[in-house]
């Protein structure tokens, strides 16, 4: 019997060693950023509760989630009935009691309910773990990805809007990758929809509006018309979708096309502070206001932010905005939040082609000592320990072998120098150095090695 062939699940990737020094470099960097700004990290568990997960993220969202059978005989509570009606949405809250997080924002408010009494307001806290959607799989799309979160809570300023910007800005300006920060808020989201006479058409506005980009503005109309939004409010909202200008001039025409709306209004107000306080430590990205910027999401209440790459085509990198009432479905009403996240994943794909993964940040072993018995392995193991000690990734080959192999060991592994020691250099304590790049070779003495070889690494 053939034996099958093993595979990853679709949307799920492996990563070789070199591959992780890659995502490690993105980690790393998100991480020193994120605690430059005073955020502290946490983690969640990687299944949730589905009573914590469902509903957060709209109908949609709830199919993208994977459930997770509960354990033993799930089947043992339904009746033979129950199970041939194969009415699968229905059971699923018998079979399943638990899911995989759809995303760290949910675990999050969670975790500051259950925690309230333990944490300071406001609470900053910064967050990188896999979550897992349930999404068909393409180019930039996973089924399991990280995140790397920061939010804020317990805090109305909009200070933290700006230090967001702010910590967007020099994470990608440490990547090397030139972006676009698009904004928009909600509350003008809801003002246009207001000023149309279409309250109740709010989420399909949003939801259409949100893919001009992607479809054009014909099909957003006709998807708003398809949606039950009247001709005349479609008519009402072009000038709004076309608004030209810099930002300064699209908040100057969203004055007077909003006037009426107070909502609206407010939203307005809030995007000039964020643009006024940014102006005094200006961003060295792209800053752009955005109407068409919607999110699906329904949590948003205010901010909306979307990253994406200006030298790749790839959807978005980062995003996020204020959800001020989320902590309310959990028992915890008036608590403020807002955050940012980081799609690892997607970085990770833009940073491989626009070759950007500085040498430093994959991690390679420096130096690779020559292994050619048990005496020679003894004369340099405290050489291998004064290296390691000085900071410098050493390794000794494993086995006693035919010197050849050993230098295809470091040629593979892209090691940059070589430290052979045979009986000569035992007996005069001596050790030699290879650079695996230029093939030149000297003689030390071993007291001399840890200067010697930060020197030639240093080149």
């Amino acid at each position: 019997m053939a034996v099958q062939k093993p595979t990853t699940p679709k949307g799920t990737r492996d990563f070789s060693p070199e591959e992780m020094a890659k995502r490690n470099y993105i980690f790393n960097t998100i991480r020193s950023v994120y605690e430059l700004y005073g955020f502290h990290c946490i983690e969640t568990p990687a299944m949730e509760q589905l009573s914590t997960l469902m509903g957060k993220y709209g109908d949609e969202g709830d199919k993208l989630l994977f459930k997770i059978l509960n354990s033993g005989d799930f089947l043992a509570p339904l009746s033979e009935e129950e199970l041939l009606s194969r009415q699968s949405a229905r059971l699923t809250g018998r079979l399943s009691e638990k899911g995989l997080r759809y995303d760290l924002t949910v675990p999050f408010a969670r975790y500051v309910v259950m925690h309230r009494n333990d944490i300071s307001f406001p609470f900053k806290r910064y967050q990188i773990q896999p979550v897992w959607r349930a999404d068909r799989p393409q180019k930039g799309r996973y089924r399991e990805f990280y995140q790397c979160d920061a939010d804020v809570v317990g805090s109305d300023s909009l200070m933290n809007e700006v230090e967001l910007l702010q910590i967007i800005d020099e994470v990608f300006s440490r990547f090397g990758v030139r972006i676009s920060i698009k904004l928009n808020n909600r509350k003008i989201l809801s003002g246009i929809a207001q000023i149309l006479g279409q309250e109740e058409h709010l989420t399909e506005i949003t939801v259409a509006i949100d893919k001009l980009d992607k479809i054009g503005l014909d099909k957003v109309n006709e998807e708003l018309a398809g949606n039950g939004v009247p001709p005349q409010a479609i008519e009402r909202l072009q000038p709004i979708l076309g608004l030209q200008g810099d930002n300064a001039a699209k908040l100057e025409q969203l004055k007077r096309l909003l006037a009426a709306s107070c909502d609206g209004l407010k939203g307005i107000e809030e995007l000039e502070y964020i643009m006024d306080t940014l102006a005094c430590t200006p961003l060295r990205s792209q800053l752009e206001i955005d109407l068409s910027l919607a999110r699906g999401l329904n949590y948003y209440t205010g901010t909306i932010i979307e990253v994406k790459a200006l030298d790749v085509v790839m959807g978005s990198i980062a995003g996020g905005g204020r959800y001020d009432n989320l902590t309310g479905v959990f028992g915890l009403p008036g608590v403020s939040g807002v955050g940012i996240s980081f799609g690892a994943d997607r970085i990770f794909d833009v940073l491989n082609q626009l070759d950007l993964y500085p040498a430093s940040s994959l991690s390679h072993t420096q130096v690779l000592f020559a292994n050619f018995g048990d005496k020679e392995t003894r004369y340099c193991l405290p050489l291998i320990a004064a290296l390691r000690q000085a900071g410098i990734r050493t390794e000794l080959y494993p086995d006693a072998g035919k010197l050849k192999k050993q230098f295809s060991y470091a040629d593979d592994h892209r090691i940059a120098l070589m430290a052979i020691a045979g009986e000569n250099e035992i007996n005069e304590h001596k050790i030699q150095i290879k650079d695996m790049q230029t093939g030149r070779q000297e003689s030390l003495a071993s007291q001399q090695l840890v200067a010697r070889v930060k020197e030639l690494l240093s080149v």
